[in-house]
């Protein structure tokens, strides 16, 4: 359920989904930026009625946003099994260093068309933030890593992400972001600490 309906009761939601299943059309179901205490009323309208449950949720999870799958959603990970599909893990190609000199004009955020998107990602002040991705791409160099494969396999950490959605405009970009893979497996606690302590 790709975001929270304002105007259907959850529990209208959660029969139509239960229904879905019963009938072999879907396996599972899942939402995507909804809030805990949405996933946890589905969760708990689900169990009163024996009916499926949501299994997944897909948020936005990345090194400059964080607080909604470590924070918000903790209690819905043993309690009620949620596992996350994420997305956005370089931040719509800001974690990779491409806008740490500015935005072209040419680029995805540079658009007059995707000016929304540009203030979504840059935050306000941008500055603040553009510091951050700078110190980061700066310690991945140091390290002799790509910083969006840095980034991808630090969201990959994460015990509680199931899986990570990757963008890619280029065949060549895929390949890259499949390195990430390699990465979570060969980094130690000391460089994820040092990641993290570029964010702070």
């Amino acid at each position: 359920c790709h975001r929270p309906d304002p105007d259907t009761p959850i529990a209208e939601t959660v029969q139509a989904m239960d229904a879905l299943i019963r009938q072999g059309k879907v396996l599972y179901w899942g939402t995507s930026e909804w809030s805990a205490a949405q996933i946890q009323e589905a969760v708990d309208i689900a169990r009163a009625g024996h009916l499926h449950a949501p299994s997944m949720e897909q948020p936005q999870y990345n090194l400059l946003h964080r607080d909604r799958v470590e924070r918000e959603y903790a209690p819905l990970y043993a309690d009620a099994g949620l596992g996350t599909t994420i997305w956005s893990p370089l931040a719509s190609g800001l974690l990779t260093g491409k806008y740490n000199a500015g935005v072209d004009a040419q680029s995805r955020l540079g658009q007059a068309q995707t000016a929304w998107l540009k203030d979504l990602v840059l935050g306000d002040p941008a500055e603040q933030r553009l510091e951050k991705v700078r110190r980061f791409t700066a310690l991945a160099a140091q390290l002799g890593q790509s910083p969006a494969q840095l980034a991808i396999a630090w969201c990959l950490r994460n015990p509680n992400v199931s899986s990570v959605i990757l963008g890619a405009s280029r065949v060549g970009q895929l390949q890259e972001n499949l390195g990430a893979l390699r990465l979570f497996d060969t980094m130690d606690e000391t460089v994820w600490q040092q990641v993290d302590a570029a964010f702070d």
